[in-house]
């Protein structure tokens, strides 16, 4: 059960004061929930100053100033087009409020003739006389804590003010207990930090701009406590799948040598070396759980093909999943002549096959005639039921959060799982995402790969750019030309795809093709399977060119407005040419001017091909919350931690939780039930579960 002591901070917003039932709706959309403590993570990003505080006769305008004066007299506005104007006074001299629009028994009652008030804002001269436009508060000049003297500024949203915000987080403080300390002695003293409520309240009272920092001592004390949490919460995940028991495979018989055999090339080191690592895992009696990372045609399908044949050759099936429903009948059509060498029963399953399909298929893979599934996720749905599911292969699969990655393992007993992922993670949010698995990387790519020649090109030189084209295509080339991504709008990505599409037809008539989010399975699958088979020459797309699709052919990729994109996306892209033999090409086209730091991406694209090195560089530039392009589920969303600000604080907190557990399995000592009181507090709830059914 949750700690006594954290129920206040479950409770709803709708307590705190100034929220309604109507505000309340907006502020759970500019907190992400509905509870006092998806307030308190809300942080502040500026400071207003408040503290300047003169007399009206040494007043300088242009400041924001807090005043204490007293109310000599109204002139309220004859028509709405006329400011209602409040004078004011203290012994040095006289100044007038104005408000604009003015709802006149508001002001009355706020500014009663001969009432001494404290009003904060911005001081301006109008025909040589002192005033304040609109003041931002107006207060009983009595009271002294009313205005404070520095001002947090909190991200806002539609409905919600600033005032707003503070008042709620004032109230909101006031409920926020003071929690018993779960992190070392020895730690706190070597940072400097404070317990953890003390560095909550300073985060929300900055008095100055290092109290705003990332880096600032409570943020970085606060982004820890984060870290740890997830740390804890992975560790105990893995610890949950290693306790399962899993199985030794014979690893090395003879599919697999066959296979071996059967490969029209030599593997790279990078690959035999990730394939020992693989077999060692499959050898042992507990279950695997490894990510295999590697760039764009490194040949992570050959080392998923041959681990596959250690699952047949143990008497077991393996089952191959894949994102999209194209991937996984290219992975089909590649694999399908080789195992078939070799007399084995190789099945597809997808979400699209007929039901009689399906029927046939259902019932291969439960009296296990079928010895290697390929599909999309419909192989883990629970019609499926595998005769003795050894090994999962997932492929692309930085969709999936740790959880679903149980589930698949669970359709097996101690079924081994492998996944893969062409897009290069920056090692702090790999151990964020993949905390739970162990992690290989193929570094090299296969022999015989020519570099992409990367070329900057501005959109006013797009005319000259289609003439080279046109020779390009007659020497037999097919390019793949990517439209601007418009403000996450599919609507209007749609539009300027068409658009382009329309141009290029212009040039090239029919054989140009169009593929975007919004056209249904099958007709996206014949337009991709008419460009990769050469009846187009030119593909238009939106970003949604599926990842991982072969066209060896394909040597031309074109980007539109590529300042739009993130590294990361940049070099998926680009990763679609260059897989044959033949010299390929990626023009980035921008539009001008661009910043600074769409021109140093650009650049870094046109410097490099090494995935890892543009992902790290694609975290320092856009920070860890977009590295994927768009927000993926599988990916945890820190609320208080930035990997680009904390991230050398994410190994030392993986090392803490993987201590802690050591000396206290269940976290049942003292400090263990101070750390569930943190699980708790970052609501991870499936740490909780572990250790529940641990």
């Amino acid at each position: 059960m949750r700690p006594f002591i954290l129920d206040a901070l479950y409770r709803s917003l709708n307590i705190l004061p100034g929220i309604g039932p109507r505000s309340e709706k907006h502020f759970e959309r500019l907190t992400g929930g509905g509870k006092i403590l998806d307030l308190l993570w809300h942080v502040p990003i500026e400071l207003i100053d408040r503290s300047y505080s003169p007399n009206i006769g040494n007043a300088e305008a242009g400041r924001v100033a807090t005043l204490k004066v007293k109310v000599k007299s109204h002139t309220p506005s004859p028509r709405r087009s006329i400011p209602y104007r409040v004078t004011v006074s203290d012994d040095t001299g006289r100044m007038t409020l104005v408000f604009f629009n003015p709802h006149k028994s508001w002001i009355e009652k706020t500014l009663p003739v001969g009432k001494v008030v404290k009003v904060s804002g911005k001081l301006e001269s109008y025909q040589g006389n002192l005033q304040m436009v609109h003041p931002d508060y107006i207060a009983d000049g009595n009271k002294t804590d009313e205005i404070l003297p520095a001002e947090p500024v909190y991200p806002l949203t539609h409905g919600v003010t600033n005032k707003a915000v503070t008042k709620a987080m004032a109230a909101a403080m006031e409920m926020a207990p003071d929690l018993p300390e779960w992190l070392d002695n020895s730690m706190l003293k070597k940072y400097g930090w404070d317990s953890w409520l003390s560095s909550l309240k300073k985060l929300h009272a900055p008095q100055n701009g290092e109290d705003l920092e990332p880096v600032s001592p409570q943020r970085t004390r606060l982004a820890y406590d984060e870290f740890l949490a997830n740390q804890l919460t992975l560790a105990l995940a893995r610890r949950q799948q290693r306790e399962k028991h899993g199985r030794a495979f014979n690893v090395v018989g003879p599919y697999r040598q066959k296979l071996e055999s059967a490969l029209p090339f030599q593997l790279t080191n990078s690959q035999e070396d990730v394939l020992s690592e693989i077999d060692q895992d499959m050898r042992a009696s507990a279950k695997m759980m490894r990510l295999i990372q590697g760039d764009v045609g490194s040949g992570k399908t050959v080392v998923a093909a041959l681990a596959l044949m250690n699952a047949v050759d143990s008497g077991t099936q393996g089952a191959f999943m894949a994102p999209t429903e194209i991937l996984a009948r290219q992975h089909f059509e590649t694999l399908e002549p080789l195992f078939q060498v070799m007399g084995l029963d190789i099945l597809l399953l997808t979400g699209r096959m007929s039901a009689k399909e399906k029927k046939e298929a259902y019932q291969k893979i439960s009296s296990g005639s079928a010895k290697i599934i390929i599909g999309t996720h419909a192989l883990f749905q629970e019609k499926v039921i595998f005769d003795d599911l050894g090994l999962a292969v997932i492929d692309e699969q930085h969709r999936f959060g740790v959880h679903q990655r149980i589930t698949l393992s669970e359709k097996g007993k101690g079924t081994d799982v492998l996944v893969m992922t062409a897009t290069p993670i920056p090692r702090t949010l790999a151990l964020t995402a993949y905390g739970d698995m162990d992690v290989s990387r193929i570094m090299e790519k296969p022999p015989g790969r020519k570099p992409v020649d990367t070329r900057l090109i501005p959109q006013e030189k797009a005319h000259d750019m289609i003439a080279g084209l046109k020779r390009q295509i007659d020497k037999g080339a097919r390019v793949y030309w990517v439209c601007p991504l418009v403000e996450e709008s599919e609507k209007l990505d749609l539009t300027a795809a068409e658009e382009r599409y329309q141009i290029l037809q212009s040039f090239f008539g029919e054989r140009v093709g169009l593929i975007h989010g919004r056209m249904r399975g099958e007709d996206k699958d014949r337009v991709m399977s008419d460009f990769s088979e050469g009846r187009l020459d030119v593909l238009v797309a939106t970003t949604v060119i599926e990842v991982g699709v072969n066209v060896p052919e394909a040597t031309v990729m074109v980007i539109e407005e590529a300042h739009r994109f993130g590294l990361a996306q940049l070099h998926q892209l680009r990763g679609r040419v260059g897989r044959g033999g033949d010299k390929s090409y990626c023009f980035l086209m921008y539009k001008t001017p661009v910043t600074s730091t769409a021109k140093e991406r650009l650049s870094i694209m046109r410097d490099t091909e090494d995935g890892f090195l543009i992902a790290e560089k694609d975290m320092e530039l856009r920070g860890s919350g977009d590295i994927l392009g768009t927000k993926q589920s599988g990916l945890p969303e820190f609320k208080i931690a930035r990997l680009e600000d904390h991230g050398n604080f994410l190994a030392i907190a993986r090392d803490d939780a993987k201590l802690i557990l050591e000396k206290d399995t269940n976290l049942t000592s003292q400090r263990g039930k101070e750390l569930r009181t943190l699980l708790y507090l970052f609501e991870a709830d499936q740490a909780i579960n572990y250790l529940k059914s641990g």
